[in-house]
């Protein structure tokens, strides 16, 4: 028998890399991965080559996901300002929309006024805004949603002053949720001499402090964990200018796991953060008859060995708290023993609801 039995998790926050970075992921392999961590749906950023700002780019990601995907897939929308009136006609495809207002690459930045107005005007409402804000860009979140009285969700928060915000945001009854990213939790700036170029993302590792500030509000301002996986290949990361971004989606619930061992989270905290929370924010279907069944004996994860095309972790060497031994997606295993069963194409496309 299982030690713990969860439902399917939904991780809103994953890089599939398609179209345009086959070579560090595919829905094929992400969806793998995604499965072998107990996650049965995630939702797929925009930021691809070309991104997802015109219904042809779109069309490219979806069909992809179609043929490949092993769980559920969603696509968010992405906001570039030279594709604003588009966002009506993507929104048919996507299940939110996607708004950079710090660093990114290509032409997803919005950092003018006009566009973001654009943007809070132009996408229906009841579809998802999520928004990339570091630091003051918070602020800016916050009050776009106080403006236009329409919900927002930040994206992977990781420093004391934009938790504490947020919180404050909440309190005053504010339409605003956030999600916190494992490597946010789990490591640091401290780690960052150690992990070199394996340890860079954005945003960058925040100090103690930033975590333990994360930690703090995990049971009261904290929605959803989501990975923020972002594979790239290790030749990539080994280049005079390496790439942002790291994997996730084997490791997230293995190492929320730990802090349900350590006592920090309760199991049906767990169950919020993985499940409950995102399916409620994104207006998520249901999944039927689908479980995920757990073996609470810690391990200690290991460098190499993983499903993501990338192959590699940052988290190696710090212990987990559970591994993934099942997985039956409607009725269906999709994994057994580390074994993932699912076929390419056995998963859904969705559009949100």
């Amino acid at each position: 028998m299982p030690d713990l039995i969860l439902p399917g998790l939904i991780d809103v926050h994953t890089h599939l890399r398609v179209p345009g970075g086959a070579h560090k992921e595919t829905f094929a392999t992400g969806t793998a991965a995604a499965l072998a961590g107990g996650i049965t749906m995630v939702l797929a950023m925009p930021n691809t080559n070309p991104p997802l700002t015109t219904p042809e780019a779109m069309e490219m990601a979806r069909s992809a996901a179609v043929v490949d995907a092993r769980c559920d897939v969603g696509l968010y929308a992405g906001a570039a300002p030279e594709d604003i009136q588009q966002l009506p006609e993507l929104a048919a495809s996507a299940v939110a929309l996607k708004i950079y207002l710090n660093d990114t690459f290509g032409k997803l930045r919005v950092d003018d006024l006009p566009a973001l107005v654009a943007c809070f005007n132009l996408w229906p409402r009841e579809k998802p805004i999520a928004l990339h804000a570091e630091r003051q860009s918070v602020a800016v979140a916050i009050g776009l949603a106080a403006i236009y009285d329409r919900p927002i969700h930040i994206a992977h928060v990781s420093r004391r002053e934009e938790i504490e915000l947020i919180a404050d945001a909440k309190g005053r009854g504010l339409p605003v949720t956030c999600e916190v990213a494992p490597h946010h939790l789990f490591l640091s700036a401290e780690d960052a001499p150690r992990l070199g170029a394996l340890g860079d993302m954005r945003p960058v590792l925040g100090t103690p402090d930033d975590v333990a500030a994360l930690w703090a509000h995990i049971n009261d301002t904290v929605d959803c964990i989501a990975t923020d996986h972002a594979p790239h290949t290790l030749l990539e990361k080994r280049a005079a200018e390496p790439p942002p971004g790291v994997p996730g989606l084997e490791t997230s619930l293995p190492l929320m796991l730990a802090a349900v061992q350590d006592g920090r989270l309760t199991v049906e905290r767990l169950t919020a953060l993985m499940h409950d929370n995102p399916r409620r924010i994104f207006n998520l279907p249901q999944q039927p008859d689908t479980t995920v069944e757990v073996d609470m004996t810690p391990w200690v994860i290991p460098a190499g060995g993983w499903r993501t095309k990338c192959g590699w972790t940052p988290f190696a060497g710090l212990t987990a708290g559970g591994r993934v031994r099942r997985v039956v997606l409607r009725g269906r295993a999709v994994v057994e023993d580390g074994e993932v069963l699912a076929a390419p194409g056995s998963g859904r496309v969705i559009n949100g609801m």
